[in-house]
């Protein structure tokens, strides 16, 4: 009796297996039995989705559009040519082809989602802020976990300076990617810092001091709420709190630690310790010998002292860091000037400067290579966050070559 029972089990698993099998290839549709992977097999399914790889978009077009000439029932194939459409700068003709897919009574929820994901891309495309949002907050509706939409949604409300609502979908997208913690709080960090602005401009300095903090305890690496907290606190006369602002920032980001010099040279110069400032400086030279930025800012403040020729030995000391930066070299001419242009100092910097070629600044996106002659912590290309770094010349080589850090 055992055995029949075993036995009866077994067959009913593999019926089901059967069973699921042709589910999987078959669908109902319109009364008839609809064999999905057909079309799949087709040469001109194949045929278009080689042109896709090669990125021959016009014939992946019109190959895909022959694989559904005899079978208008492939979602997946309408959504792509959708999708191409749009990639061509068809947006008309793309959200057509996805407008007339919603149409289809037996759409399954996640195929409607993928479909909506689709049209609201389209919308973006084509500029139609609002109807991409709606969009996109359907997908969502429908299907919570996807991503896509959601990271859409936020860099729609980015463009839109909508920073808190960018905030909160970034919020859900970390709920979703619980294995990239770092990079979201990264991303949080720099969107609550946004917020923080918006309030300033607001002159709303309490509100935006606490949202400045708030950023630094999502991600403390968020260097430039260091800055702004400081700012917002020296507007409501709290000295000393901003100097504690600016001076974390120092400590926890030092390649950024530039960013905050020329104000916490103010502050300790108000609050009657110049010395200090000079003081700092040193430690970050010492803690990292190439920091041309800091012997920069700290020949400056030598100079405005009238310590020329230690400015001058400052200078000379950060010009092998970076011999073609071009705002070194304005500082050497003008210590020159100050040192009546000693023949022998001139000389010294004549032979360090012999190959270099001058130039402001430069900083790079890693992401998408844009380039700024000033930091920018949001690409305005590719719109990620946190992604420039300095670009510098080596004197050795003609190519340009990138180093991490401040």
């Amino acid at each position: 009796m055992n055995d029949y029972a075993l036995l009866a089990v077994l067959l009913a698993l593999l019926l089901g297996l059967v069973a699921g099998k042709a589910w999987e290839r078959y669908k109902l549709r319109d009364g008839r039995w609809i064999d999905r992977r057909r079309l799949r097999e087709t040469p001109h399914y194949m045929l278009g989705l080689n042109c896709l790889v090669d990125n021959q978009i016009d014939q992946a077009v019109e190959e895909l559009t022959r694989a559904t000439s005899t079978e208008t029932d492939a979602l997946e194939i309408q959504m792509i040519l959708g999708n191409l459409y749009r990639q061509k700068g068809q947006v008309g003709r793309a959200i057509t082809v996805h407008q007339g897919l919603l149409q289809r009574p037996d759409l399954r929820p996640i195929e409607h989602a993928h479909v909506l994901l689709c049209l609201g891309l389209d919308y973006k495309h084509g500029g139609f802020i609002d109807r991409a949002l709606e969009t996109f907050l359907e997908v969502v509706r429908l299907d919570p976990r996807n991503r896509y939409a959601f990271v859409n949604l936020q860099k729609l409300y980015e463009d839109q300076h909508q920073w808190a609502d960018a905030a909160d979908v970034r919020g859900k997208i970390a709920a979703i990617d619980t294995d990239k913690q770092e990079s979201n709080n990264q991303i949080l960090g720099f969107l609550r810092n946004e917020v923080g602005e918006t309030q300033m401009r607001a002159e709303e300095d309490s509100d935006a001091a606490n949202t400045f903090a708030a950023a630094i305890d999502i991600d403390k690496r968020t260097a430039p709420a260091y800055l702004n907290l400081g700012d917002a606190r020296e507007r409501m006369g709290q000295a000393s709190a901003a100097v504690e602002a600016w001076e974390k920032l120092v400590q926890t980001v030092p390649e950024r630690a530039y960013l905050a010099l020329d104000r916490l040279e103010r502050a300790y110069q108000r609050g009657g310790t110049p010395h200090r400032f000079a003081e700092l400086c040193q430690r970050l030279i010492d803690q990292n010998p190439q920091d041309w930025r800091t012997r920069l800012v700290l020949s400056r403040h030598l100079a405005a002292a009238g310590r020329h020729r230690k400015a001058f030995e400052m200078l000379l000391a950060a010009l092998p860091h970076n011999p073609h930066g071009l705002s070194i070299h304005q500082e050497v001419w003008q210590a020159l000037l100050a040192l009546n242009l000693e023949p022998a100092l001139v000389q010294e910097y004549m032979q360090l400067t012999r190959s270099a070629v001058f130039y402001l600044d430069p900083h790079i996106c890693m992401n998408c290579r844009y380039r700024s002659t000033e930091l920018l912590w949001q690409c305005p290309q590719c719109h990620e966050w946190n992604t420039f770094v300095e670009e510098r010349l080596s004197p050795a080589k003609d190519t340009a070559t990138v180093e991490l850090g401040g």
